[in-house]
Protein backbone atom coordinates (compact mmCIF):
# COMPACT_ATOMS: atom_id res chain seq x y z
CA UNK A 1 0.00 0.00 0.00
CA UNK A 2 2.83 2.91 0.77
CA UNK A 3 4.44 1.67 -2.26
CA UNK A 4 1.50 2.71 -4.83
CA UNK A 5 0.46 5.39 -2.93
CA UNK A 6 4.43 6.93 -3.26
CA UNK A 7 4.16 6.22 -6.64
CA UNK A 8 0.78 7.72 -6.98
CA UNK A 9 2.03 10.99 -5.75
CA UNK A 10 5.35 10.85 -7.96
CA UNK A 11 3.20 10.92 -10.94
CA UNK A 12 0.75 13.18 -9.30
CA UNK A 13 3.91 15.60 -8.84
CA UNK A 14 5.33 14.69 -12.34
CA UNK A 15 2.04 15.41 -14.25
CA UNK A 16 1.08 18.80 -12.19
CA UNK A 17 5.43 20.08 -12.58
CA UNK A 18 4.65 19.60 -16.27
CA UNK A 19 1.61 21.40 -16.76
CA UNK A 20 2.75 24.33 -14.32
CA UNK A 21 5.84 24.55 -16.30
CA UNK A 22 4.59 24.63 -19.70
CA UNK A 23 4.00 28.00 -20.64
CA UNK A 24 4.64 29.74 -17.45
CA UNK A 25 3.47 33.39 -18.32
CA UNK A 26 0.08 31.66 -17.54
CA UNK A 27 1.27 30.55 -13.94
CA UNK A 28 0.76 32.64 -11.03
CA UNK A 29 1.50 32.42 -7.13
CA UNK A 30 -0.05 33.33 -4.23
CA UNK A 31 -0.60 32.14 -0.20
CA UNK A 32 -3.54 30.11 1.26
CA UNK A 33 -4.99 30.57 5.08
CA UNK A 34 -6.96 28.20 6.21
CA UNK A 35 -9.03 26.70 9.34
CA UNK A 36 -11.23 24.34 10.75
CA UNK A 37 -12.23 21.30 12.43
CA UNK A 38 -11.92 17.68 11.25
CA UNK A 39 -13.04 14.27 12.89
CA UNK A 40 -9.70 11.90 12.97
CA UNK A 41 -9.93 8.34 14.32
CA UNK A 42 -6.18 7.47 13.68
CA UNK A 43 -4.15 10.08 14.37
CA UNK A 44 -3.41 13.09 17.62
CA UNK A 45 -4.11 16.31 16.83
CA UNK A 46 -2.19 18.56 19.21
CA UNK A 47 -5.29 20.79 19.49
CA UNK A 48 -7.05 18.43 21.27
CA UNK A 49 -6.98 15.85 24.72
CA UNK A 50 -5.85 12.07 24.82
CA UNK A 51 -8.42 10.10 23.50
CA UNK A 52 -10.05 12.69 21.53
CA UNK A 53 -10.51 11.96 18.08
CA UNK A 54 -9.92 14.84 15.52
CA UNK A 55 -10.13 18.86 16.91
CA UNK A 56 -9.01 22.17 15.21
CA UNK A 57 -6.98 22.21 11.77
CA UNK A 58 -5.23 25.10 10.47
CA UNK A 59 -2.49 25.79 7.38
CA UNK A 60 -0.56 28.35 5.39
CA UNK A 61 -0.29 26.69 1.97
CA UNK A 62 2.10 27.92 -1.00
CA UNK A 63 -0.15 28.21 -4.11
CA UNK A 64 0.93 27.64 -7.45
CA UNK A 65 -1.63 28.52 -10.35
CA UNK A 66 -2.04 27.93 -14.10
CA UNK A 67 -4.66 28.85 -16.43
CA UNK A 68 -5.28 25.82 -18.43
CA UNK A 69 -8.52 27.20 -20.40
CA UNK A 70 -11.00 30.31 -20.01
CA UNK A 71 -12.85 30.03 -16.73
CA UNK A 72 -10.26 27.22 -15.54
CA UNK A 73 -7.56 27.08 -13.24
CA UNK A 74 -5.22 24.22 -11.95
CA UNK A 75 -3.83 24.79 -8.43
CA UNK A 76 -0.95 23.10 -7.08
CA UNK A 77 -1.23 23.15 -2.93
CA UNK A 78 2.00 23.00 -1.10
CA UNK A 79 1.50 22.79 2.96
CA UNK A 80 4.23 25.13 4.74
CA UNK A 81 3.08 26.19 8.39
CA UNK A 82 2.17 22.74 9.49
CA UNK A 83 4.82 20.31 8.82
CA UNK A 84 7.35 22.79 9.82
CA UNK A 85 5.50 23.15 13.05
CA UNK A 86 4.71 19.97 13.53
CA UNK A 87 8.56 18.80 12.72
CA UNK A 88 10.34 21.82 15.31
CA UNK A 89 8.18 21.42 17.69
CA UNK A 90 6.54 18.21 18.33
CA UNK A 91 9.13 15.82 16.02
CA UNK A 92 5.70 14.69 14.09
CA UNK A 93 4.69 14.89 10.37
CA UNK A 94 1.44 16.07 8.79
CA UNK A 95 2.27 16.94 4.87
CA UNK A 96 -1.03 17.06 2.68
CA UNK A 97 0.07 18.42 -0.68
CA UNK A 98 -3.24 18.81 -3.34
CA UNK A 99 -4.23 19.90 -6.75
CA UNK A 100 -7.19 21.60 -7.42
CA UNK A 101 -9.17 22.01 -10.63
CA UNK A 102 -10.98 25.65 -10.20
CA UNK A 103 -14.23 26.45 -12.41
CA UNK A 104 -15.19 30.48 -12.24
CA UNK A 105 -18.24 31.26 -13.31
CA UNK A 106 -18.82 35.42 -13.70
CA UNK A 107 -21.58 36.65 -10.98
CA UNK A 108 -20.86 40.21 -11.22
CA UNK A 109 -18.47 42.57 -12.83
CA UNK A 110 -15.99 42.45 -10.06
CA UNK A 111 -16.62 38.49 -8.72
CA UNK A 112 -16.96 35.10 -9.41
CA UNK A 113 -18.14 31.66 -8.28
CA UNK A 114 -15.35 29.67 -7.41
CA UNK A 115 -16.39 25.52 -7.74
CA UNK A 116 -12.87 23.08 -7.52
CA UNK A 117 -12.80 19.77 -7.23
CA UNK A 118 -9.40 18.52 -5.60
CA UNK A 119 -7.79 15.60 -4.93
CA UNK A 120 -4.08 15.19 -2.75
CA UNK A 121 -2.45 12.67 -0.31
CA UNK A 122 -1.77 12.71 3.29
CA UNK A 123 1.58 11.47 4.94
CA UNK A 124 1.64 11.23 8.46
CA UNK A 125 4.16 10.29 11.60
CA UNK A 126 3.46 10.48 14.41
CA UNK A 127 1.48 9.01 17.61
CA UNK A 128 -2.27 8.15 17.23
CA UNK A 129 -5.28 9.92 19.05
CA UNK A 130 -4.73 8.42 22.09
CA UNK A 131 -1.94 10.49 22.74
CA UNK A 132 -1.20 13.60 23.78
CA UNK A 133 1.37 16.36 24.28
CA UNK A 134 2.37 15.11 27.78
CA UNK A 135 1.99 11.43 26.93
CA UNK A 136 2.59 10.93 22.97
CA UNK A 137 2.09 7.11 22.26
CA UNK A 138 4.25 5.29 19.65
CA UNK A 139 4.60 6.90 16.25
CA UNK A 140 3.66 5.14 13.19
CA UNK A 141 3.60 6.30 9.86
CA UNK A 142 0.17 6.47 7.67
CA UNK A 143 -0.67 7.45 4.31
CA UNK A 144 -3.60 8.24 1.89
CA UNK A 145 -5.57 10.18 -0.61
CA UNK A 146 -7.61 13.09 -0.06
CA UNK A 147 -10.53 14.15 -1.48
CA UNK A 148 -12.06 17.74 -1.45
CA UNK A 149 -14.43 20.23 -2.61
CA UNK A 150 -14.28 23.82 -2.03
CA UNK A 151 -17.15 26.67 -2.81
CA UNK A 152 -16.54 30.23 -2.55
CA UNK A 153 -16.29 33.19 -4.23
CA UNK A 154 -13.08 35.32 -5.98
CA UNK A 155 -12.71 39.02 -6.25
CA UNK A 156 -10.28 41.50 -7.39
CA UNK A 157 -8.49 42.86 -4.43
CA UNK A 158 -5.46 45.33 -4.22
CA UNK A 159 -4.08 45.83 -7.04
CA UNK A 160 -6.43 43.98 -9.55
CA UNK A 161 -5.14 40.68 -7.23
CA UNK A 162 -7.37 38.10 -7.34
CA UNK A 163 -8.68 37.06 -3.87
CA UNK A 164 -10.72 33.82 -3.07
CA UNK A 165 -12.76 33.23 0.13
CA UNK A 166 -14.59 29.93 0.65
CA UNK A 167 -15.12 26.88 2.32
CA UNK A 168 -13.48 23.52 1.56
CA UNK A 169 -15.12 19.70 3.17
CA UNK A 170 -12.72 16.89 2.88
CA UNK A 171 -12.17 13.12 3.53
CA UNK A 172 -9.62 11.25 3.67
CA UNK A 173 -8.60 7.67 4.14
CA UNK A 174 -5.30 6.21 5.79
CA UNK A 175 -3.02 3.48 5.37
CA UNK A 176 -0.52 1.90 7.96
CA UNK A 177 1.31 -1.22 9.04
CA UNK A 178 2.07 -0.13 12.00
CA UNK A 179 -1.09 0.34 13.89
CA UNK A 180 -4.77 -1.59 14.67
CA UNK A 181 -6.31 1.70 13.79
CA UNK A 182 -5.74 1.09 9.77
CA UNK A 183 -7.69 2.12 7.92
CA UNK A 184 -7.82 5.36 9.68
CA UNK A 185 -11.02 8.01 8.44
CA UNK A 186 -10.74 11.65 8.21
CA UNK A 187 -13.32 14.50 7.66
CA UNK A 188 -14.20 17.49 8.39
CA UNK A 189 -14.27 21.24 6.75
CA UNK A 190 -12.24 24.75 6.51
CA UNK A 191 -12.41 28.25 5.83
CA UNK A 192 -9.69 29.00 3.50
CA UNK A 193 -8.83 32.19 1.90
CA UNK A 194 -6.60 32.83 -1.47
CA UNK A 195 -4.10 35.52 -1.76
CA UNK A 196 -2.64 36.15 -5.49
CA UNK A 197 0.91 38.15 -5.31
Amino acid sequence: MKIRILLLSMIMSIFVGNLLADNQNNTTLGIKVMAGGRYDNMRMCVGSDAGVKGGPIADVMLLFKKNIKPNVDLTLELPVMRPILFGAAFKMLQFEPQVSMEFNKQISNKSSLILAPGLGISFHYGPDYKSDLDNMGKSFFATGPIVSGLIGISYNGKNDKKRIIGIRLFYTSLFSDDTPLSPGTVFGGVIESHFQF
